[in-house]
């Protein structure tokens, strides 16, 4: 009987130190907000698609099947994302003030307190100084999925990919994670970026804008011609969208944007409210987008130049499209 009774005691102590075996639980707990919702996806396929979570009286609640590492990006209502690490059985706790996100507080598992302490240390921080917070994180962790991450987002995503700095990083992650099928996509990834795309046919795709009208690759057949990614949260995407357009507008260029928005009635309101004339599409999935992967596009903001079919350029920049503009004004 009291073999029983301590094993019945030892489950409860298991069960109240970590979520459920072959489950991954988010608890959390955000001040200055009661109800709304947030939208959770992931770029490794933790989950498939795009999930919603539910806040009521400030907290929510959600939990995964969970066989595997993952990464799960959570969409907060002022559209900023923050990752959370997903382990089997892990769960965590989020606490933060929804009007000072960047100080968000994750504990539970490793990884998610490793994120957290990196989060707060760049929240005050200028983009080269976060780039530089971001290696020496990868030095110091390389055999953390955290690294994986950060990897990416400051110097293969960000404008200006550090690629040279991201494969010697890639190169000593793989010592320590030689499995991780993040990391080996990453690194394929890279050597693609690194080689270029230049000189190659632009992918074949269809697919409807928010007005319900049939776009194809033949739309951006003939002059010089943009297909880029935005959102309503990314402050550079809308800037190379809004100087695209005035290129667009002015019959300088062809364009097709696709926005990474959840929602596209919000996108066509954003659309009119702007005076965004450029045809774009949005399917709701965000970077889970099937037509977002077959374009080969990674991050927000995203792009590349076509001319008579041809891949000519890959992430132009605002300023480059600027002074196009103002060359073609001349």
């Amino acid at each position: 009987m009291k073999q029983i009774v301590y094993f019945f005691l030892l489950s409860l102590l298991l069960v109240s130190c970590g979520g459920r075996s072959g489950y991954f639980k988010i608890d959390g707990r955000l001040l200055h907000i009661n109800q709304g919702e947030l939208y959770v996806y992931s770029p490794d396929g933790a989950i498939e698609g795009l999930d919603t979570i539910k806040i009521e009286g400030g907290r929510f609640t959600y939990e995964i099947p969970s066989q595997y590492n993952g990464t799960l990006i959570i969409v907060f209502p002022n559209f900023s994302t923050h990752a959370i690490f997903s382990e089997p059985g892990g769960s965590v706790e989020i606490k933060a003030d929804a009007s000072h996100l960047k100080e968000m507080e994750v504990k539970g598992t490793d990884d998610n307190e490793l994120m957290t302490q990196f989060r707060q240390q760049v929240a005050t921080a200028s983009p080269p100084e976060q780039e530089k917070y971001a290696i020496q994180f990868v030095k110091d962790h390389p055999e953390s999925p955290v690294s994986v991450f950060l990897t990416e987002k400051y110097l293969v995503a960000a404008n200006g990919g550090s690629y040279k700095q991201a494969a010697e990083l890639i190169a000593l992650m793989l010592k320590e994670q030689p499995k991780n099928g993040s990391l080996n996509r990453l690194a394929m990834q890279i050597t693609a970026l690194q080689q270029g795309n230049k000189g190659k046919k632009m992918p074949k795709f269809t697919a409807k804008d928010v007005n319900g009208n049939m776009l194809t690759n033949a739309n951006l057949l003939g002059k010089e011609s943009y297909i880029l990614t935005w959102s309503s949260w990314n402050e550079d995407s809308k800037d190379a969208l809004n100087t695209l357009n005035t290129l667009y507008q002015k019959g300088y260029v062809k364009a097709i944007s696709i926005c990474l928005d959840p929602s596209y009635k919000e996108v066509k309101k954003y659309l009119t409210d702007n005076n965004i004339t450029i045809p774009t599409i949005c399917d709701g999935e965000m970077l889970e987008s099937k037509l977002v992967k077959t374009l080969g596009l990674t991050s927000i903001p995203d792009n590349y130049k076509i001319v008579n079919g041809q891949i000519t350029d890959r992430r132009v920049t605002s300023n480059t499209l600027r002074q196009r503009l103002i060359k073609l004004d001349l």
